[in-house]
């Protein structure tokens, strides 16, 4: 649809408007979304965090209404901003019902917006506000469309990481079997040069003489295999019911130090059968309220993971309480001195992670330019990468374990944050409430 050009006037009018006043309408967003009880996890985060790339999206709006850009580079800068607030939503636990409710309550701060403006020029042409409303709900459409996209893409990213995991373990399957083929071929071949006349005994033989060493090796080579299938079903499980909502909180007062004090101590000898270290510091008592089995259950998945991808060096578990949020938060990380990654070699959920990360510190720059008080600090760097790099073809181990992980988050509004360079090891930093509304 075509402004006649008397109109576009009023329209770049209603663009300085709302860039006046954006702040307003951020701040009466925030308040709407704070009494919804429908939206739960928006209490847990920063200013900053929350409005995310929201004032990139009404910036394309007000260009938009002014006619400065054509419509599609305009659309375009809506749409992208949109699909990037959806990825950092759900990396902050959000699930997509909520992040659709902010969408609704963003429209109806912004049209309380339009109609401001609307009410103090009784004299404009109907025509005009009929084509804000219509750019409106264009926008806020764009917005829950491009949100909703990029959550179904990161379900089946998830999805994918889980078929590779089945995948892998098929493989070992399939590996123990010709294994055990292929000894009992040598087996077969030791037998048939001991055996002299007797055909009956060879059949004995046959069956009681394979060598204790080959035994030795395919017993240890099927139990390992057993074992790992074992897990692998056991994640499965946990996954299905945190998917499908019947793992939910449950709260109690306790120490994050005690807690993880007493996980490092029970996975130490894990690391050290490794070679490996792992070490643990932070707070000596950090109380929260919270649920202590998910936590041990986040810091767990993590630690193995990590242990997993580490040849030389080590874990480092830390917490502390978080800083500078405006919210009461406390983050718990986790670094390790392995290879690293670069974004092609990711796993897709880690890439999406990743990627996540990144924007989400821009964010955080950003606000913390422009003098935001509630902007975090910069995060400190990961730890220097003390292992060969992974060869192209070597398989990640992440896909379920990450994927259990990020429900975990999800169940207790927290965000999950991923770091990493080719090189450079890697960093998993969770950031939770310190309490949850009553």
């Amino acid at each position: 649809m075509t402004m006649p050009s008397q109109n576009r006037a009023p329209l770049a009018e209603l663009a300085t408007y709302l860039a006046q006043e954006r702040d307003t309408i951020l701040r009466a967003w925030r308040e709407a979304v704070d009494r919804d009880p429908e939206v739960s996890t928006a209490s847990t985060i920063s200013r900053a965090q929350f409005n995310d790339h929201i004032p990139e999206v009404l910036e394309a709006f007000e260009s938009n209404l002014r006619g400065v850009e054509s419509g599609a580079n305009a659309r375009a800068a809506e749409q992208q901003s949109a699909a990037e607030h959806g990825l950092h939503r759900w990396q902050q636990g959000y699930d997509q019902r909520e992040t659709m409710r902010e969408w609704g309550h963003l429209h109806l701060c912004v049209l309380g917006a339009v109609e401001r403006f609307g009410s103090r020029r009784p004299d404009l042409d109907a025509t005009v506000m009929h084509e804000a409303r219509r750019m409106l709900v264009q926008l806020c459409n764009s917005g829950v469309c491009e949100s909703a996209a990029r959550f179904a893409w990161l379900q089946r990213a998830e999805a994918a990481g889980r078929v590779r995991e089945l995948e892998q373990a098929l493989e070992q399957l399939q590996t123990v079997e010709r294994e055990r083929a292929e000894n009992w071929r040598e087996a077969a071949h030791d037998l048939r040069g001991s055996v002299s006349a007797i055909s009956s005994a060879a059949a004995i033989v046959g069956r009681d003489g394979v060598h204790e060493a080959t035994r030795t090796q395919f017993s240890q080579s099927l139990r390992k295999s057993v074992s790992s299938l074992h897990h692998l079903l056991s994640d499965l499980m946990s996954l299905a019911r945190l998917e499908a909502g019947h793992d939910l909180r449950s709260l109690a007062v306790f120490d994050v130090a005690q807690l993880m004090r007493e996980f490092c101590d029970s996975m130490r000898p894990m690391a050290t059968e490794r070679a490996l270290f792992l070490n643990c510091e932070g707070a000596d008592s950090l109380i929260v309220e919270s649920d202590a089995a998910k936590v041990r259950r986040i810091a767990q998945n993590l630690v193995l993971n990590a242990l997993n991808a580490t040849e030389l060096g080590g874990v480092r578990v830390t917490w502390e309480r978080g800083t500078g949020s405006g919210v009461s938060q406390w983050v718990l990380c986790i670094q390790d001195t392995g290879p690293g990654f670069s974004d092609e070699s990711a796993p897709t959920l880690a890439r999406a992670l990743k990627e996540a990360t990144d924007e989400a510190q821009e964010v955080e720059v950003r606000a913390e330019t422009a003098g935001d008080p509630s902007a975090q600090p910069t995060p400190p760097p990961t730890l220097a990468s003390q292992s060969p790099a992974r060869t192209k073809n070597a398989q990640h181990g992440e896909g379920i374990g990450l994927s259990i992980v990020k429900r975990l988050c999800e169940v207790l509004d927290a965000s999950l944050e991923l770091e990493s360079d080719a090189g450079k090891g890697t960093t998993f930093r969770v950031t939770l409430p310190c309490g949850y509304p009553k």
